[in-house]
C-alpha cells in the first residue's frame, strides 16, 4: 500500500497542514484534563471563583480551538484522499488503456472494474482515516501516558498491565482478519463477473431457458462472499466488545487504587479525575489502532490487486527506434507469419505469407476457427507474432509507434461496438473534426441514412448503451460509417457484412470499391457472394493458407474453397 501513496505528492502541502492541526488538537485535548484538575484541586476546593472562572474560560478557548481543529483537518483529509482516489483512478485507467488484449485476458474485464473502483475506494477510505487517527493515536497515546505518569507515577502501573493486554488482542484479530479480508475482494470479483456474465448475456439466457441455472449460479457466489463477509465481520465485531471489556475493567483498577492513595493523601481528587481521562485518551488512542486495523486488511488486499495492474508492463508497446514509413501508402505485408495464443497448444497462424497493395481489395474466408480475425488483428498490433513480421507502408509493425499504425487503419471489428451518445457522434469516433457533411458522406456510403432518416431527430437521434435500440444489421452500417469517416489508407472489415441482407450487401460493397478506390481493402467473409469479386482471396484452413487467387483460379486449384462455395451456392449459381 505503501507504493500508492506517491500519488499523494501534488497533495503534500495539504498533508503537512493536516497533521500540524492534528497536533494542535491532540495539544488540546491533553491539556483539559489537567485545565480541569486545577479547578476541582486549587479553585473548588478553596471556594475561589474567580480562578475558577479563569481556568474555565481558558478550558473554553481551547476546547474551541481543539474543535475548529478537528473540523479543518476532517476537510483537509477529505480533500487530500478525495484527490488521491482521483488521481489514482485516473492512473489505473490510462495504464489499462495501454494494455494489449493479452493483458485484458489475463486479468479479466470484471476483475478490472472491480479495481478500478471498489479497491480504489478502500485504499482511499483507510487513506483519509490514517491521516487522522494514524497520527493522533500514537500522540495522544504516548501525550497521555506522560501526562498520567505526571499526575501518579505509582497509579500507572496499571497502565503497564493493561497497554501490552490491547496491543495482543489487537494483534490477534489483525492477523486472523487479513486472509479473509482478501478472500472478500477475491469473491467479489467472481460475483461481479458472474453478474456481467448474465446482463451481457441475457439474450441467450432466455433462449435457452436457463434463468434458473443462472440465478443459481448467481446466488451460490452471492452467499460465498456474504457468508466470508458475515464471518469477518463476525470476527471484527468481537473486537469492540473486547476493548471495551478491557477498558472498563482498567477504569475499575484505577478508581480502586486510586482511591486508596486518596485516602491515604498521596493523590488529590482533580488529579484521578484527569488521571482517569488520560487513561481513557490511552485506551482510545489504541481503539482509533483497533479501527484502523480493521481496515488496513481490506485495504492492503486492495492495493494489492491494484499495484498488480500498474506493475503489470504491457506486451505491446512502441520500441524506443521508431522508423519512419517510405513512399508506400497503404501496403501491407505478411511475411512467414507465426502466431500463437498464450498457453495454446499449437499456432493460431503458421507460416502466412500475402501482400495486399493499394486499390486492390484482399478477402480472407475460411472456416470457424481456421483464423481470420487472429490474422487481421495482427494489422492493427494487438497482438505481436512470434516469428515472421507484418509490415504496413513498408516498415514492420513493431518498429512503429502505435498511434501513427492505427491512424493509418479505419478497423470495423467482428462484432460492432457503438457508445452512448448520438449517432453523429458514433460516426465522429473514427474523426473527431469530421464535419457534418462528411458525416453524411459516410452514412450514405455505408447505406445508414435511410433508417437513420426515419429516427425521429436524424443524426442526432440517441444510440442507448451498448447499441440496444438499434438492430445487428444498423449497429454494422454505423460502424462502417465511422471507419469510413476517417478515409485511412487501410480498411480492414472483419466479418463486418453479416448482419446485412445480400441487396444491402452488394449496395454496400460497390459504394465501398467507388469511395476506397485508392486504399487498400481487407475484407473478412463466411458469405462466398461477399468476396467472389475481390481482387484477391486468401482460403484460411487451420491456420495456414490453403489457397491465394480469384475466385475463378481458386476453384480451379482449391480443394477447400470449392468446398466452401459448393456449401453455400447452388450449381447454377456456381456455374
Amino acid at each position: 500500500m505503501i507504493k500508492l501513496f506517491r500519488f499523494i505528492k501534488p497533495y503534500r502541502w495539504l498533508v503537512i497542514a493536516v497533521l500540524l492541526l492534528i497536533f494542535l488538537q491532540t495539544l488540546s485535548d491533553l491539556f483539559l484534563p489537567t485545565l480541569m484538575a486545577d479547578i476541582v484541586d486549587v479553585g473548588i476546593v478553596n471556594g475561589d471563583t474567580p480562578y475558577i472562572l479563569k481556568i474555565g474560560s481558558f478550558m473554553l478557548l481551547v476546547a474551541a480551538g481543539g474543535v475548529l481543529c478537528s473540523v479543518t483537518a476532517s476537510f483537509l483529509s477529505s480533500r487530500v484522499s478525495a484527490g488521491f482516489g482521483q488521481r489514482l483512478r485516473s492512473m489505473v485507467f490510462s495504464h489499462v488503456t495501454n494494455f494489449s488484449l493479452q493483458e485484458f485476458d489475463k486479468i479479466g474485464t470484471a476483475s478490472l472494474i472491480t479495481r478500478t473502483t471498489n479497491d480504489i475506494t478502500q485504499v482511499q477510505q483507510v487513506l483519509n482515516m490514517m491521516l487522522r487517527m494514524m497520527v493522533m493515536a500514537p500522540l495522544m497515546c504516548i501525550g497521555g501516558i506522560i501526562m498520567a505518569v505526571s499526575k501518579d507515577a505509582k497509579l500507572s502501573l496499571v497502565l503497564v498491565v493493561v497497554i501490552p493486554v490491547l496491543i495482543a488482542v489487537i494483534a490477534f484479530f489483525a492477523t486472523k482478519g487479513m486472509p479473509l479480508f482478501k478472500a472478500i475482494q477475491v469473491k467479489l470479483d467472481k460475483l461481479n463477473l458472474v453478474l456481467r456474465e448474465n446482463l451481457t448475456g441475457i439474450r441467450v439466457i432466455r433462449s435457452f431457458n436457463r434463468i434458473d441455472r443462472e440465478k443459481q449460479r448467481f446466488d451460490e457466489a452471492n452467499l460465498d462472499l456474504a457468508n466470508t463477509s458475515v464471518k469477518v465481520n463476525r470476527l471484527m465485531a468481537s473486537l469492540m466488545p473486547t476493548m471495551m471489556l478491557v477498558l472498563n475493567l482498567s477504569t475499575i483498577a484505577i478508581i480502586w487504587f486510586g482511591g486508596i492513595r486518596i485516602d491515604h493523601g498521596h493523590m488529590q481528587v482533580g488529579a484521578l479525575m484527569a488521571f482517569i481521562q488520560y487513561a481513557m485518551q490511552i485506551m482510545f488512542s489504541l481503539l482509533m489502532v483497533t479501527m484502523i486495523f480493521v481496515m488496513i486488511p481490506r485495504a492492503a488486499a486492495s492495493a494489492v490487486r491494484i499495484n498488480e495492474v500498474l506493475e503489470m508492463d504491457p506486451d505491446i508497446k512502441d520500441g524506443e527506434q521508431l522508423q519512419e514509413t517510405n513512399s508506400k501508402r497503404g501496403y501491407v505485408e505478411f511475411r512467414d507469419v507465426t502466431f500463437s495464443y498464450p498457453g495454446a497448444e499449437k499456432p493460431a497462424l503458421s507460416n502466412i505469407s500475402f501482400q495486399a497493395r493499394p486499390g486492390e481489395v484482399t478477402a480472407i474466408i475460411g472456416g470457424t476457427g481456421s483464423g481470420k480475425t487472429t490474422l487481421i488483428s495482427l494489422i492493427p498490433r494487438f497482438y505481436d507474432v512470434d516469428s515472421g513480421c507484418v509490415l504496413v507502408d513498408g516498415v514492420d509493425v513493431r518498429k512503429m509507434s502505435q498511434a501513427s499504425l492505427r491512424e493509418r487503419i479505419g478497423f470495423v471489428p467482428q462484432k460492432a461496438v457503438l457508445f452512448t451518445g448520438t449517432i453523429a457522434e458514433n460516426i465522429r469516433y473514427g474523426k473527431e473534426d469530421a464535419t457534418d457533411a462528411e458525416i453524411r458522406h459516410a452514412a450514405e456510403i455505408a447505406q445508414a441514412t435511410e433508417f437513420i432518416s426515419e429516427m425521429k431527430d436524424g443524426f442526432d437521434s440517441v444510440i442507448a448503451q451498448g447499441g440496444m435500440n438499434v438492430s445487428g444489421g444498423q449497429k454494422q452500417r454505423l460502424s462502417i460509417a465511422r471507419a469510413l469517416v476517417r478515409r485511412p489508407e487501410i480498411y480492414v472489415f472483419d466479418d463486418s457484412f453479416s448482419a446485412l441482407d445480400f441487396k444491402t450487401d452488394a449496395k454496400l460493397r460497390a459504394a465501398l470499391k467507388e469511395e476506397t478506390g485508392d486504399s487498400t481493402v481487407m475484407i473478412v467473409a463466411q458469405r462466398v457472394s461477399t468476396v467472389m469479386d475481390a481482387d484477391r482471396i486468401i482460403v484460411l484452413d487451420e491456420g495456414k493458407i490453403a489457397g491465394i487467387g480469384t475466385h475463378r483460379e481458386l476453384m480451379d486449384t482449391c480443394n477447400v474453397y470449392r468446398e466452401i462455395v459448393s456449401s453455400q451456392l447452388s450449381e447454377e449459381e456456381i456455374a
